[in-house]
């Protein structure tokens, strides 16, 4: 019996015993034993392949140059959309991609200790901020309590789409629906992310000597294309528009914090 397929089994164990009214549920024991199978999909032939790779990271240990920070969105997969290997990126991922400003009265947060983990101990080059069309946290801007979910839950963190949505609204037509001031506040929102980034000192300072890069992606699901932020331009361009060395410069063109909204000084 493999390994994978005897953790499976008790995991499913686990499953009986927590289900102390009857049967077990039963799409939980399918999921289990599918997870099973998939997991030995991967160690057969991806780990196979890239066995020596994964040694290595374990040896000489992990040195990313590149930290993600995209959308919890379950359509959006970091490592598959730019076809990354093992050690090549550090994630953060969470829901809107949204980055909290610095604020040092904050007692815990994930993501700010990741990105202070991913800048001040990896030594990442650059930092990639990647909004996605269809965006469940920006819509969740624009609904106005209808999502069904208790207001407590989602404000505390919605709040830091605040901003791109108020933009939104004093920008858009009076007839915009919430479909089109969702969509402008997605590409809105990647912008001041990334200014959010530069209100923590650690990677502000990096930003300013040029020993540290923010860029802001959007990915559009249904058509698989990633559009980025060029700060001259202040437009969003695709990205394989930027094989042209010249484009590809642009996108390491240092910015300040209102360049990178595009505000006059």
């Amino acid at each position: 019996m493999r390994i994978p397929l005897l953790f499976s089994l008790l995991a499913i164990g686990c499953l009986f015993d927590l289900a102390a009214q009857g049967e077990p549920n039963e799409w939980a024991v399918e999921r289990s034993l599918d997870f099973a199978k998939r997991h030995e999909v991967f160690k057969d032939f991806y780990f196979t392949e890239h066995e020596q790779e994964f040694v290595r990271l374990v040896q000489e240990g992990q040195s990313p140059r590149t930290l993600f920070i995209g959308c919890s969105d379950s359509r959006v997969i970091p490592e598959l959309i730019i076809d990354a290997r093992p050690g090549d990126l550090f994630v953060i991922r969470a829901a809107g991609n949204f980055v909290p400003y610095y604020d040092t009265s904050i007692a815990w947060d994930g993501v700010a200790a990741s990105l202070y983990y991913a800048v001040e101990v990896l030594r990442v080059k650059e930092i990639i901020v990647c909004g996605h069309s269809h965006c469940g946290a920006i819509a969740g801007l624009f609904d106005e309590g209808e999502s069904g979910f208790p207001e407590e839950i989602l404000e505390r963190w919605l709040q830091f789409g605040g901003p791109a949505k108020r933009l939104a609204l004093d920008s858009a037509p009076p007839n915009a629906s919430k479909s089109e001031l969702a969509a402008c506040a997605t590409y809105l929102s990647i912008l001041f992310q990334l200014d959010n980034l530069l209100s923590y000192p650690f990677i502000r300072a990096l930003v300013e000597r040029q020993e540290l890069f923010l860029h802001g992606w959007f990915f559009d699901i249904e058509r698989g294309q990633i559009s980025y932020y060029d700060p001259l331009s202040q437009r969003f361009a695709l990205l394989n528009s930027a094989k042209n060395t010249e484009k590809t410069r642009r996108m390491y063109a240092p910015a300040s914090s209102k360049e990178v909204m595009g505000a006059d000084d």
